[in-house]
């Protein structure tokens, strides 16, 4: 019955009355009418040179506008759609963090037991079907005892964001887990190994069961589909040159959903509505567990330490970013990889969303302000994020 209920509570989501909208509440007050965001979109993809973009925009915990722009294939003309597959890059990591969450509630695993413990023997003595299964070099950093779920979905492991970012792509543990935030793929799909062994179910099967069945996000996957075939989007980076479309990655919790606009949508208006999980860990997970001082997510910036986001109390929850403003808690998770580049932020106080989700690295440089026009977000950390406006780069 609380799937058919929540099935039938998302059709009545996307209804054409909804879609037609006339006027958007921003977070200040101020509205906008679809017809001037749209066209202020359009303004911004000429002059950002951004291939392809969709976006949607959330009132009342519901989206209110929804629109793609642009190309999915720029060569072919062939235009992006609502329902066009996008890679969704980290926007994985959102939906990972909501299903372990839902492991949590129903008693599966614990945030604060060690992973390890959970396991008959070393992880490092487990055989590996693929690249990040191998945790053969923990056994010579045994500070990777001391992990939990909780440091893995905040970002304070120790781990590298990926291995392969290493002078000998080695996975090691950089600094003591828990004491600073540090973005990391590795830590999420240690997690998501463990949770694996756990259960005995692989990832997709786990998402599909927890997430993308009840929700009815039927064009979701952590690994490709045959079906995606017939529409999807091809990547673009920042000179325009297209990027090969990556169909065989194994699944990662970390980075490999496959989606579109429409689906997404659908995750997001039921994290807004406070569905699949209890309200304790809807709490839990939007409450800030760590702090961040460096000036920048990535690059040298990262090691950076200071009170650049102090004025947003810039931290970090359980698999999503915070930030404090005037209407309550923002939260927020960025997605980037192969030509795409994605941006969510949800207010839930509010009931205010914007989702964001593009087929160019371009779109960088106009996210700031589609997030000004769109919700009057004026808070969303663009800089540590390295979103630099198109008018402020250099050339």
């Amino acid at each position: 019955m609380r799937q058919i209920f929540l099935i039938t509570f998302f059709a009545g989501i996307f209804s054409l009355s909804a879609q037609n909208t006339a006027l958007i509440k921003r977070l200040d007050g101020s509205t906008i009418s679809s017809d001037s965001l749209t066209n202020a979109i359009k303004t911004l993809i000429d002059k950002g040179n951004v291939q392809g973009l969709t976006i949607a925009v959330f009132n009342s915990k519901k989206p209110v506008y929804m629109k793609a722009f642009g190309y999915s294939n720029v060569a072919d003309k062939k235009a992006l759609t609502l329902q066009t597959n996008l890679y969704g890059a980290s926007l994985s990591k959102a939906v990972f963090a909501v299903l372990v969450m839902k492991l949590v509630d129903e008693g599966v695993i614990t945030l604060d037991k060690p992973l390890q413990s959970y396991l008959p023997k070393p992880i490092y003595q487990y055989e590996s079907k693929v690249w990040h299964e191998d945790y053969k070099e923990l056994e010579f950093n045994p500070q990777y005892t001391k992990i939990t779920a909780r440091m893995c979905l905040d970002h304070t492991t120790g781990f590298p964001n990926w291995r392969w970012f290493e002078p000998d792509e080695k996975l090691r543990i950089k600094f003591e887990p828990g004491t600073r935030y540090s973005y990391s793929g590795e830590g999420l799909t240690y997690l998501q190994v463990v949770l694996e062994k756990i259960t005995g179910k692989p990832l997709e099967e786990l998402a599909q069961e927890k997430i993308f069945k009840p929700l009815g996000m039927t064009a979701s996957s952590y690994k490709w589909q045959k079906e995606f075939e017939k529409d999807y989007a091809y990547g673009y980076e920042h000179d325009g040159k297209m990027q090969e479309k990556d169909k065989d990655n194994a699944p990662r919790g970390a980075g490999t959903l496959e989606t579109t606009l429409e689906d997404y949508s659908k995750f997001i208006t039921a994290v807004l509505n406070k569905k699949l999980l209890t309200s304790k860990s809807y709490k839990e997970m939007f409450k800030p567990q760590i702090r961040i001082h460096s000036r920048n997510q990535f690059g040298p910036g990262a090691l950076e330490d200071g009170n650049f986001n102090d004025n947003i109390e810039l931290s970090y929850g359980l698999g999503w970013g915070l930030v404090k403003s005037p209407y309550g808690f923002g939260a927020f998770k960025e997605g980037q990889g192969s030509g795409f580049q994605h941006y969510g932020i949800l207010f839930p106080e509010k009931g205010i969303a914007m989702l964001i989700m593009s087929n160019s690295y371009n779109t960088d440089g106009i996210m700031k302000y589609l997030l000004e026009t769109g919700i009057a977000d004026k808070y969303t950390p663009w800089q540590w994020d390295q979103y630099i406006p198109y008018d402020q780069k250099k050339n």
